[in-house]
């Protein structure tokens, strides 16, 4: 029995990197440009293109139950693409636009970790090919040749912005046959970053509520220890701190025993509060630790960094301490 209670306090870890990636390409600069007369006339134009290097990854990972009364940690891995849908033109309002145009609208604000994508207006679709351009460079540096289809944009009429920082700058697309070309002023602003980490709060304590559990409370204790494992994946993305140690050991359990566990998300599918729940919601490893019954508290950290590999980190750590 002896032998056995030992073995039992052996710890087991185990990671799952998940890595999604999708495809880029780089469009080409000549379009031909209507002018809208009497009769249609057609002209060659020259067109900058935001051409676009980046890559399109989100990685998740997820470390649960760590319990000092049994002395084990258990980890599993899920991977989930996350499948929020906001509808391809959630922005945009279904008011019809001009027959050369493609905004009703005149501005857009949205946020810095590119919550949304940028999606033409009134109900257009079967426009082929388009081109769009940013005017300021270090706001909106370029578009990714396809919309984030997993969080519910479509192709067709949206493209997913690549920011760089605040500002505004002036979005310019159109259609390569020349039938339509319009502007929209794009205003980029910081995310409210304490707002955003009790919003995954909240959102989390919904999910528990559907499924007949009690609330988390706001994790005081490992408040600190978030936002350090958020700001560490961008150096270490692992469950192993960048120094070596455990993720364990930025919110150690006490003496008198406990449970924890940390749910870890990066990349573009996790751009929002919304976005990030619905993604560890579809991924059931990570599920399983915002449905722990034994939980009694939650700590979420989020920093952006346009410079970084993955843009966008977050974790979660739950704990009963």
């Amino acid at each position: 029995m002896a032998a056995a209670a030992a073995m039992l306090k052996q710890t087991r870890i185990t990671i799952l990197l998940s890595v999604n990636a999708a495809a880029i390409l780089i469009a080409g600069v000549l379009i031909a440009a209507a002018l809208w007369g009497g009769e249609h006339e057609f002209r060659a134009v020259n067109e900058r293109s935001d051409d676009v290097s980046d890559s399109l990854e989100n990685v998740e990972l997820i470390k649960s139950v760590s319990d000092s009364t049994e002395g084990t940690s258990v980890g599993n891995g899920g991977a989930g693409s996350g499948n929020y849908s906001i509808g391809a033109n959630g922005w945009i309002s279904n008011d019809p636009v001009g027959s050369s145009e493609l905004w009703n609208e005149t501005s857009v604000t949205i946020y810095i970790t590119a919550d949304i994508d940028l999606c033409v207006g009134g109900g257009l679709s079967d426009l082929g090919s388009m081109y769009w351009q940013s005017s300021d460079p270090s706001v909106i540096s370029g578009f990714y040749s396809s919309a984030r289809t997993w969080l519910g944009y479509s192709s067709d009429v949206c493209r997913y912005p690549v920011i760089k920082g605040t500002g505004t700058t002036t979005v310019t697309a159109g259609t390569y046959d020349g039938r339509r070309r319009d502007s929209i002023t794009v205003t980029v602003i910081d995310v409210p970053v304490e707002s955003w980490k009790r919003e995954v709060l909240d959102l989390v304590n919904r999910e528990r509520e559907k499924n007949g559990l009690d609330a988390l409370a706001w994790g005081t204790t490992c408040e600190a220890a978030a936002d350090v494992r958020a700001r560490e994946l961008m150096s270490s993305y692992s469950h192993i701190r960048p120094d070596g140690s455990s993720w364990e050991t930025v919110c150690p359990l006490p003496d008198s025993g406990g449970v924890a566990g940390e749910n870890l998300m990066a990349g573009n599918a996790a751009v929002s509060p919304e976005t990030v729940v619905n993604a560890w919601m579809n991924s059931p490893d990570h599920r399983a630790n915002i449905l722990n019954s034994n939980f009694t508290k939650l700590a979420v950290g989020f920093v952006f960094d346009p410079d970084s590999q993955y843009k966008t980190y977050w974790s979660q750590y739950f704990s009963t301490y």
